[in-house]
């Protein structure tokens, strides 16, 4: 089943799906979304609501084409440590090998980030047996750099278990951080040459304002929730991301990978649904947001889809915020 790309308007309507991570292919756009179940259970900070097992990938020739849906290409039935809630989801290329990276909860609930491989961007894939070694929270984003360097970017507060590893232990019951204190970053692991690693242990990414001073926990307009993902730009480092609670895409810039970032602005304004999840990217010399909103299902959490616009900046590099239903609040 297709339908036809329009900006701002659902890519897929026959299923519901949210959380996309857009990539250039051969030519083409793969997007890798979540795919989001209907069902009556619980809807909570925990994120019982968001069950989804299985991901689907979507290509597009042109952005006013029709969007191709592949099918299924990974089960959490296929994945031997998972044992459910695959959620977000991101892909890389390298080694001509395609690489799909997502979380779920292993056999004790604890989220986790598996792989899995394909030598064709549209699936299916093939998981590795364990999930990767010191990977834990949720929404990994995958950045091959132009010198072939790759680095994952992941985490998220709250059901995503982000605030519960701040000892670099899994604590159950651990504390949100202070308000008044900094705020937790996103990490950063250096991917092996094979992909399927950390050559090291994960790093926090610091976010700081423009005096160099870092964002605080209870800055929940512009702090770090979840949803992180990298893009460059004029040879400048953007780190995006959701800020969770408020339901604001915003954005900040280095001159490195890994930071320090430096807080610069808003992305997009919130959406119809909670929560806020995107991917950037340039296809024929012109720049897309890829995001969801809940609109399709009347504003349900847990019923989304995933739609694109196109992206400006302005001449100092900025982005200009974008209103997904235009001037109408």
């Amino acid at each position: 089943m297709s339908n036809q790309a329009k900006p701002n308007q659902p890519l897929v309507t026959h299923i519901y799906t949210a959380d996309p991570s857009a990539h250039v292919f051969n030519g083409k756009i793969y997007i890798y979304p979540s795919h989001d179940l209907d069902h009556d259970g619980p809807d909570n900070d925990n994120g019982d609501q968001y069950k989804m097992e299985d991901y689907h990938v979507f290509s597009m020739d042109d952005v006013d084409g029709p969007v191709v849906d592949h099918g299924e290409v990974l089960h959490v039935r296929d994945v031997k440590w998972a044992s459910k809630q695959m959620w977000a989801p991101d892909a890389a290329l390298k080694n001509d090998t395609y690489y799909l990276y997502f979380p779920a909860r292993d056999h004790d609930g604890i989220f986790r980030i598996g792989v899995a491989t394909s030598k064709n961007p549209e699936g299916p894939f093939t998981p590795e047996d364990n999930y990767i070694e010191g990977s834990f929270s949720i929404d990994p984003a995958v950045f091959v750099d132009e010198d072939d360097r790759a680095y994952m970017y992941f985490g998220g507060l709250w059901g995503g278990q982000l605030e519960k590893w701040q000892t670099g232990e899994f604590v159950a019951d651990a504390p949100d951080p202070d308000v008044n204190g900094p705020a937790l970053g996103p990490m950063v692991a250096e991917l092996n040459d094979d992909m399927l690693g950390f050559k090291s242990a994960p790093q926090e990414i610091s976010i700081v304002d423009e005096d160099g001073n870092p964002l605080l926990a209870g800055d929940e307009e512009r702090r770090y929730f979840e949803g992180p993902w990298m893009h460059k730009y004029n040879g400048k480092y953007y780190l995006s991301y959701s800020t969770g609670s408020t339901h604001y895409l915003v954005y900040a810039i280095s001159d490195s990978p890994t930071g320090p970032f430096v807080y610069k602005g808003r992305i997009l304004e919130p959406v119809i649904g909670w929560t806020t999840h995107h991917s950037i990217v340039e296809f024929k010399d012109k720049w897309y947001l890829f995001y969801h909103d809940s609109s399709l299902s009347e504003g349900v959490n847990h019923k989304r889809c995933i739609k694109f616009t196109e992206l400006k900046y302005n001449e100092d590099g900025t982005i200009v915020t974008i209103k997904p239903y235009g001037d109408q609040e």
